[in-house]
C-alpha cells in the first residue's frame, strides 16, 4: 500500500498510526504542517517493509519475521542499525497481514466480549484481547458491518505522564475481495492535533520476493 502520511505543527517525533507500523522510529515533525509520502509492503511470514520520504531522503525499516533493521538518514544516521528489542516486539504483532482477529485461537489469543457501545454514533461491540505474552489490548467491531472501526494503541508518554491513544480505521473499500480502511486517524488523550494516514493504492496478493524484507546493505 502506499499513501501519505501527516506530520507537522511541532517538533514532537512522528508516530505513524497505522496498528502494523505503530511503534516505529521516524523523523521528527517538521514545524509545518505536511504529509510525508510512505509506502509499505506486508508478506505472509509476518515480514514488513516500510519506506518513507523526509526532505529529500528516505527511511527503510525492514522485518523478516523474525529481525528487523532501519535506516534513518533523516537522523544523519547512514549506517544499517538493527531493532530494538522493544520494536522486535511490536513488529512481531504489527506485520500481521489478517489482523489479530483473523484465526485468534491459533496464535494462542484469547478474546473477551467487555459490552458493546457507540463510537462514531454508530453501535460497537468492544473486545479485549489478550495476546500469548500477557498484553491486552482493546478493539471495536461495527454491531452491522462487523468491521473494526476502532482499536487501542500504546499509550504516550507525554510531559511525564501516559496519555491514551486511539486509532479509527475510515472509508472501507474493497480491493479484490477483500475490505481495507484507506483513511486512519490517531487520537492522543489531551492533544488536539490527530495524526492521520491516507492510502491512496492498495494492491493485493502483489509478487514479493523474500530479498525486499533481508536486511539492508
Amino acid at each position: 500500500m502506499s499513501g501519505k502520511m501527516e506530520a507537522g505543527g511541532n517538533e514532537r517525533t512522528t508516530r505513524p498510526v497505522s496498528l502494523r507500523t505503530e511503534g516505529m522510529q521516524l523523523p521528527r515533525r517538521p514545524a509545518e504542517q505536511t504529509t510525508l509520502p510512505f509506502r509499505m509492503d506486508l508478506k505472509r511470514g509476518r515480514k514488513m517493509r516500510l519506506e518513507l520520504d523526509f526532505r529529500g531522503q528516505t527511511a527503510i525499516q525492514v522485518y523478516d519475521g523474525t529481525n528487523g533493521w532501519k535506516l534513518r538518514p533523516f537522523l544523519n544516521r547512514h549506517e544499517v542499525e538493527p531493532y530494538s528489542q522493544d520494536e522486535l516486539n511490536a513488529s512481531a504483532l504489527q506485520a500481521d497481514v489478517d489482523g489479530p482477529l483473523v484465526d485468534y485461537v491459533a496464535k494462542g489469543t484469547k478474546i473477551e466480549l467487555q459490552g458493546s457501545e457507540k463510537v462514531e454514533d454508530k453501535q460497537n461491540y468492544r473486545l479485549q484481547l489478550t495476546i500469548k505474552n500477557g498484553k491486552t489490548q482493546r478493539i471495536w467491531v461495527d454491531a452491522q458491518t462487523f468491521l473494526t472501526t476502532k482499536v487501542e494503541g500504546t499509550p504516550r508518554r507525554l510531559d511525564g505522564k501516559y496519555h491514551t491513544v486511539e486509532t479509527f480505521l475510515r472509508d472501507y473499500r474493497v480491493v479484490n475481495g477483500v475490505k481495507v480502511p484507506y483513511l486512519l486517524e490517531t487520537k492522543v488523550q489531551g492533544v488536539p492535533q490527530t495524526e492521520k494516514i491516507e492510502i491512496e493504492k492498495v494492491v493485493v496478493n502483489p509478487k514479493l520476493e523474500d530479498s525486499r524484507f533481508a536486511k539492508l546493505r
